[in-house]
């Protein structure tokens, strides 16, 4: 049975860990299924949205500020931990994404790495762009993080990597986490799940 929900992420996007750990409740709710793609986030941007790093030399953009207020708000409100910004922000995420992409027709070994991830970087603030960590993390999660660094490594896991940015930034996505629902629905980030879960529900 194929997937309805396409999860297209970035592990250093804050609102993709709230979504990432918000999303199975409406999986579960709704009896859908997900298949998590690995994406290079600042690749998008690049592309699409370079208004991004633009926000972020503003320092007095309340907008941006406030953001950080209501990431708290919402991380208390799923009981995820976000002990965040820290000194590695923004994360240079390649070498992460890139260990991704090795388990990505492993969904169950992604899935785990990814929660492992996602806590190290905003729970811990340990450096998502650093290999030690990463294989570290990922050995912790009850893989092989050896193994994993070293396909990581490889080109056709560069190359994965790099096709999965190109296709979302082709459909339509303009950053991290996209959410399609059925192949063609798109929605972007944790904000918009309530909408992801009432399109599965027609």
């Amino acid at each position: 049975m194929t997937a309805r929900v396409e999860f297209f992420f970035d592990l250093s996007s804050p609102w993709t860990c709230l979504a990432f750990h918000n999303l199975p409740g409406a999986l579960e709710r709704t009896g859908a299924t997900a298949m998590y793609r690995p994406i290079l986030v600042g690749g998008v941007f690049n592309a699409v949205n370079p208004a991004v790093y633009a926000a972020r030399e503003q320092a007095d953009n309340r907008r941006l500020q406030h953001s950080w207020k209501v990431l708290k708000d919402w991380a208390q409100l799923a009981g995820v931990p976000m002990n965040f910004p820290s000194q590695w922000h923004p994360a240079k995420s390649i070498a992460a994404m890139r260990l991704c992409c090795a388990l990505e027709d492993d969904q169950a070994a992604l899935i785990a790495f990814a929660r492992a991830a996602f806590a190290s970087y905003f729970g811990a603030q340990e450096n998502l762009d650093d290999p030690d960590v990463l294989e570290r993390v990922a050995t912790e999660a009850g893989l092989d993080g050896a193994a994993i660094r070293t396909a990581a490594a490889t080109d056709p896991v560069k190359a994965r990597l790099r096709a999965n940015t190109e296709e979302v930034i082709a459909r339509g996505g303009y950053g991290s986490p996209t959410i399609f629902v059925d192949g063609v629905d798109m929605y972007f980030g944790n904000d918009q799940l309530p909408l992801v879960e009432t399109a599965l529900k027609r």
